[in-house]
């Protein structure tokens, strides 16, 4: 382990790679961001979708386990890390475009299910070439240096949303998704001809009468557990919106404020999180921000006033920094023989939670209103903070 004293941003502005996923990512993170919130409205307004149909679209995200799970098998038996992560981005380069001809309403939820849940492994395929450089130069700065490259994808995320509307309003929905797969594409400029050798990790004898499930079981509990803390991000984004406009009566800007302060708080606080995990432990850390999720539910579930909503968007930001920062690292020392499926698994549980987060908001705004439907993601966060400290106990430290 190299106890060096120059930060993590020095570490990854000095190594190639680093710097050419940062650029990949924030790339990508635009590229996707601006059209994510347009697909709804794309396949209301575009291809005719009944709206209570559109909103099914988001379901397909199920699909993303079984895909990040068998990317990751392949790139686990691959000896050049960077292979898949470019079959994946040409996937997806494909599956835009072809979402961009579509003129059936059938044929977005196939794309997606299929070539854009492929194409997701993409990021994962970095994580996993990440860690290999790690584990090839260590240092104890690891959590700091993959929150440094993280960052770039929560840029893409702050930038895309603003571009993707104006790009969409000025030539349209379909040139707005052309445009996406021309990013996505893009993404395979700053890496070129590089290639990350996938690295091999000496794991210690285990058991033969032990089912290669058994050893991943860790990984899938931790991975369960991130699902039920951030099931209430897809409600929040459904949902909020609605309360202010409707019940609390907040201009547009206001409006506008509030939902755009929790990224640029998460973006400043990643490398705050990555620190913290370095020096207490990643999984004490994640503990600690599903505490900070369960009290920004219980904020916007109370809330009556700007004030209260912008605290719960500053207390969510917590969580969603130790997602971004962390959770990949924790999911890979968890699953250390397979990198890149336990990247896979881990990255496609935000998927899998938009769904369940999107199908628990219809529900419970039916049944509860609003703003009380945030207390179900309040008592999913609990059992999350529950479930992680019990998880903490009986595993090793994860630094």
């Amino acid at each position: 382990m190299l106890d060096r004293s120059e930060s993590a941003l020095q570490i990854v502005l000095r190594s190639r790679f680093y710097r050419s996923a940062f650029l990949s990512l924030l790339i990508a993170g635009i590229g996707l961001s601006a059209a994510t919130p347009q697909l709804t409205l794309f396949l209301v307004r575009e291809l005719g979708t009944p709206l209570p149909v559109a909103g099914l679209y988001y379901v397909t995200n199920l699909a993303a386990p079984v895909a990040g799970y068998l990317v990751g098998r392949w790139s686990d038996r691959t000896q050049d890390r960077l292979l898949w992560f470019r079959v994946c981005t040409v996937i997806g380069t494909a599956g835009w475009l072809a979402m961009a001809a579509a003129n059936t309403v059938w044929l977005p939820f196939v794309i997606s299910t299929v070539a854009l849940s492929i194409a997701g492994g993409s990021m994962a395929q970095l994580f996993a070439a990440c860690r290999d450089e790690l584990s090839r130069h260590p240092t104890k700065a690891e959590n700091r240096v993959v929150a440094t490259i993280r960052m770039a994808f929560t840029v893409g995320w702050i930038l895309g949303p603003v571009l993707g509307s104006w790009f969409g309003g000025v030539f349209g929905l379909r040139a707005l998704l052309v445009a996406t797969a021309t990013c996505v594409f893009a993404a395979l400029i700053p890496l070129g001809r590089q290639r990350v050798e996938r690295y091999e990790v000496v794991i210690p004898p285990r058991p033969e009468s032990r089912r290669r499930i058994d050893h991943m079981m860790p990984l899938l509990t931790f991975t369960a557990i991130c699902i039920l803390a951030m099931t209430g991000d897809t409600i929040k984004f459904g949902y909020l919106p609605i309360y202010m406009a409707e019940q609390l009566h907040i201009s547009d800007s206001v409006r506008g404020v509030v939902i755009g302060i929790q990224p640029l708080l998460e973006l400043l606080l990643l490398t705050v999180v990555a620190h913290l995990a370095d020096r207490f432990g990643a999984l004490r850390i994640m503990t600690a921000g599903t505490v900070l999720g369960l009290a920004g539910n219980l904020a916007y579930a109370t809330s009556t006033s700007v004030a209260g909503l912008l605290l719960g968007q500053a207390l969510t930001a917590g969580v969603w920094a130790c997602v971004g920062a962390l959770g990949v690292s924790i999911a890979q020392h968890l699953y250390p023989e397979g990198v890149a499926t336990a990247s896979g698994i881990y990255l496609s549980s935000i998927a899998v939670s938009s769904a369940i987060g999107g199908t628990i908001g219809g529900i419970g705004v039916a049944a509860i209103g609003l703003p009380h439907v945030f207390f179900i993601p309040a008592f999913l966060t609990t059992l999350a903070t529950v479930a992680f400290v019990v998880l903490d106990t009986r595993l090793k430290p994860i630094s």
